[in-house]
């Protein structure tokens, strides 16, 4: 967990606590604006939160992104991947759950990088064990077939368009290859370094189409940006989201659907408070 995750968290959580007052006595599911009568300006501190971070680091809003990703397809979207990271130190409100924060979060971050504000529902609860075991039997690879691919993104819902839109992360265009070795040079590379690599090279901190421009014309990074390319299945939507910003309503769509897996409500896990 880095410096400016544990700031975020403590910054926002110590912010919320001053305007919970109560907690929901009934189990409504997800609803829009599910903390207005217990926490009315959560929504607010945590778009300003990710404001402020973003005008800090403008990387920040694509983790937030990757959080919705990553916490939501493994069963249920409940926050049961933090269990592990950062039990020794969250320290969520008694009324807001971490999972809720994620969502919105994520939700906040898409809009500063250039996309669509989705309406996307509250109430979540956090979950009491981890997932973080079973990751890999859930979450698609970009090293696996785009059966699997496709197969795991149906498994919670999300269609064949939707998969396209929400995998904007080969074989690659022979001008393309120097750029990549001159990023990754060795072939055993330093495990404690970072290099990061744009997939989008025109607008990479801008959330838009211009991916499936890039993997059509086979700049892609993984493998899965090849078979995205040239699967009968999914060509036709990339071909489609590169040639218009309809893109964003398959995005949405995919988005509100991720962020509803099979939720913990009503008096299910617990507000998390370590």
């Amino acid at each position: 967990m880095t410096s400016k995750a544990l700031f975020f968290g403590v910054l926002l959580f110590s912010a919320l606590s001053a305007f919970a007052e109560e907690k929901e006595d009934d189990n409504p599911g997800l609803v829009m604006d599910y903390y207005k009568r217990t926490c009315p300006q959560a929504e607010d501190i945590i778009k300003e939160q990710v404001n402020l971070l973003y005008k800090q680091q403008q990387n920040n809003a694509f983790s937030w992104l990757r959080n919705v990703f990553h916490n939501c397809f493994v069963e249920s979207c409940d926050a049961s991947l933090l269990l592990d990271s950062t039990r020794e130190m969250l320290e969520c409100h008694d009324v807001v759950s971490c999972t809720d924060i994620i969502v919105l979060s994520g939700r906040d971050g898409i809009v500063a990088l250039g996309g669509p504000y989705i309406p996307l529902k509250t109430g979540r609860r956090d979950g009491r064990r981890s997932r973080a075991d079973i990751l890999e039997q859930h979450l698609p690879s970009h090293n696996e077939s785009i059966s699997v691919v496709l197969e795991r993104f149906a498994n919670i819902g999300i269609n064949t368009p939707g998969a396209v839109a929400l995998l904007v992360d080969p074989q690659l265009n022979p001008e393309h290859i120097p750029r990549i070795l001159k990023k990754c040079p060795y072939s055993i590379p330093d495990t404690k370094a970072m290099q990061y690599v744009r997939n989008d090279r025109g607008t990479p901190l801008k959330l838009d189409n211009n991916y499936y421009r890039y993997i059509l014309d086979n700049k892609g990074l993984m493998l899965v940006d090849q078979q995205l390319a040239v699967d009968k299945r999914t060509r036709l939507y990339v071909k489609k989201l590169a040639k218009s910003q309809d893109y964003f309503k398959e995005f949405a769509r995919a988005i509100t659907v991720l962020s509803e897996n099979n939720p913990l409500t009503g008096t299910k896990g617990e507000i998390r408070k370590q």
